[in-house]
């Protein structure tokens, strides 16, 4: 059986640094930070996953949120143009990592702005946040590239929050969930499961119904299993003081 793989990218010494625009700022624990990156890791690695390291990119404080370098779609990455300026290096060793698994790549180029957290794939509707990261002329372009592929692209409005997946994930059977303040438009979504913690709208699918997810949104956990998903809990404290979140941590690879 093929294995399931993942991008990521361990934490700049300067991780503290790192841009925020809806949260106060706070102090930041590098070294928990670091410890916690790879506790993530290694629950992916202890579900099955083969986790790709991106190189490490000290000068940039936000490397290490590595899912905003591209948008996979079937055998095509899409390469972004973040939407803040100190975060364009980000990109370039995001993309030799990933033409080395093998895919074929396509850039989003000026003047769009596309950020990777802002895309929300449920099958083939692939839904972009229309905010603060990601301009029109980056959802046209991302069009462009995924529509011969069968991808139906629908923008919806960020407004209260960093990204859309900072918002919005969905469970394996196509459900999007979301913590109701922090959501602009739930009508945007075809379904629609309210969480009772911003932190539990934040899943990463790992298979066989199990969700990987943050230890600060128990009652988000209950209410998973309660629905017969498997809840894989890991602390993500330090990056969530900088609006991180499980799905930013790395970029998930077709088997």
């Amino acid at each position: 059986m093929a294995t399931t793989r993942a991008l990521v990218r361990r934490p700049s010494p300067r991780l503290a640094e790192g841009l925020i625009t809806h949260i106060d700022r706070v102090p930041v624990d590098l070294d928990l930070a670091v410890r916690q990156w790879q506790e993530y890791v290694d629950a992916l690695v202890a579900v099955g996953w083969e986790c790709v390291e991106v190189p490490a990119i000290d000068d940039c404080p936000d490397g290490v949120f590595v899912e905003d370098t591209m948008v996979v779609f079937g055998d095509l990455a899409v390469i972004a143009r973040a939407g803040a300026d100190e975060r364009r290096p980000e990109a370039a060793e995001a993309e030799v990592s990933v033409t080395a698994q093998g895919y074929r790549v396509a850039r989003i180029t000026e003047p769009g702005t596309l950020d990777g957290g802002d895309v929300l794939k449920i099958g083939s509707t692939v839904y972009v946040g229309l905010g603060g990261r990601t301009n029109q002329e980056g959802i046209d372009q991302l069009r462009g590239f995924l529509q011969p592929l069968g991808a139906e692209v629908i923008a919806v409005p960020v407004h209260k929050v960093l990204h859309l997946k900072s918002a919005v994930t969905a469970l394996p059977d196509g459900t999007v969930i979301g913590y109701e303040p922090l959501v602009d438009d739930p009508a945007a979504f075809a379904t629609y499961l309210a969480v009772p913690e911003e932190a539990g709208s934040h899943v990463v699918l790992l298979g066989e119904n199990r969700l990987l997810m943050a230890a600060s949104a128990p009652k988000s956990a209950d209410l998973f299993r309660s629905l017969g998903y498997h809840p894989v809990i890991v602390d993500i404290s330090e990056f969530e003081k900088l609006e991180g979140c499980v799905t930013c941590l790395s970029v998930r690879l077709r088997a």
